[in-house]
């Protein structure tokens, strides 16, 4: 804003210039987007935050390298009002309320992406529960539908259950049949993974995590859902039934919990400890090992449309509830990725411009 609140154009995004540390997140100011003919530009009034962001940050993310290197803006998801459209763009104008993902670029208030990645807002959310929603229950839809494809009555046990993710897996294995064992880190979390809809919770900060997982599923699990890395991997396929498959998503426990900074003798350490799977054991064993990175699948179309058109139609039924949403104005993304990184929150951060 200019003098007396006059508006004098250019839009903020949080840029890393390098990687590194919560320093590396800077604001900046620039021109605002133009679009391109099958593009909209969406005044942003939320983004959703998740733990690739943090990852990005570190440059330890091979498709944002792969794809922009540096300088880089996170962000995979936002919700807010179309302001622009290109010349191609004939069934969407300015003013529609939008939620959607794009391959980085989404922390800042104004981006430009292809008509096919943004979706109508659904009625029963407001701009931040739409934010944090495309990209968990993309992820956790993906994972169970296109990999797992659990059956009704199946057993699912799910690490990280009342985080973004872990949550959506939670309801969308209730909306699949399945009987659900959630795993929290500490007992606050306990009845979020209750509400959104686990059979059993699992608190590893009070009990122990395999024996309990045991003692729910004496006969092992259908599907393993595991973004833990090497905490959890080897005995997550340990407690396989067979058949059962194991789906990974992430690395979480590779990377710092504080300080925002990874701990290079801790990662080497950390990938010579992580399990490999040996085609002919997995055969033997009549076990499925399966793994996916999200970014990768923007450009799918026909995966995009029908994903975020089955997960819409059940937000429209009532059968899939907003994740909790905690809020931080963007200047304050620090913040946002500290909390994140520190494993003590539930559900999902937004940032708010």
């Amino acid at each position: 804003m200019g003098p007396a609140g006059v508006y004098v154009g250019g839009m903020r995004k949080v840029v890393i210039p390098r990687a590194g540390g919560y320093d590396r997140l800077t604001l900046e100011t620039q021109p605002d987007p133009t679009p391109a003919p099958e593009e909209v530009v969406v005044t942003t009034e939320a983004i959703g935050v998740n733990y690739a962001d943090c990852v990005i940050r570190m440059g330890l993310y091979a498709s944002a390298k792969e794809y922009v290197g540096w300088p880089i803006t996170p962000g995979f998801e936002f919700a807010g009002t179309v302001t622009a459209v290109g010349s191609a763009v004939t069934d969407l104008a300015p003013g529609a309320k939008v939620l959607g993902v794009t391959r980085f670029g989404g922390y800042s208030t104004h981006v430009a992406v292809p008509r096919h990645q943004v979706f109508a807002l659904p009625a029963r959310f407001d701009m931040a529960q739409a934010a944090g929603f495309p990209t968990v229950f993309l992820t956790a839809y993906y994972a169970l539908f296109e990999l797992a494809h659990p059956r009704p009555g199946n057993t699912l046990l799910v690490h990280s259950a009342a985080g973004g993710v872990g949550g959506a897996l939670l309801q969308l294995g209730r909306i699949a049949g399945c009987r659900t064992v959630g795993v929290v880190g500490s007992t606050h979390k306990v009845e979020t993974a209750r509400t959104l809809g686990a059979d059993v919770v699992i608190d590893k900060s009070r009990e122990d995590l395999w024996r309990a997982a045991e003692q729910a599923a004496p006969r092992g699990y259908d599907v393993v859902l595991d973004a833990n890395g090497v905490s959890t991997l080897r005995e997550s396929y340990r407690h396989l039934a067979r058949p059962g498959k194991l789906v990974i998503y992430g690395f979480h426990s590779m990377l710092p919990r504080q300080g925002g900074r990874p701990n290079w003798v801790k990662l080497a350490a950390d990938f010579l400890r992580t399990p490999r799977f040996d085609p002919l054991s997995l055969t033997n064993e009549n076990a499925s090992v399966m793994a996916f990175n999200l970014s990768y699948l923007f450009e799918q179309r026909g995966v995009l449309a029908e994903s975020m058109g089955r997960l819409l139609a059940w937000v429209d039924e009532g059968r899939i509830l907003a994740p909790p949403v905690t809020r931080f104005p963007l200047e304050r993304v620090a913040e946002a990725h500290r909390a994140l990184e520190s494993g003590s929150t539930v559900g999902k951060l937004v940032l708010v411009p």
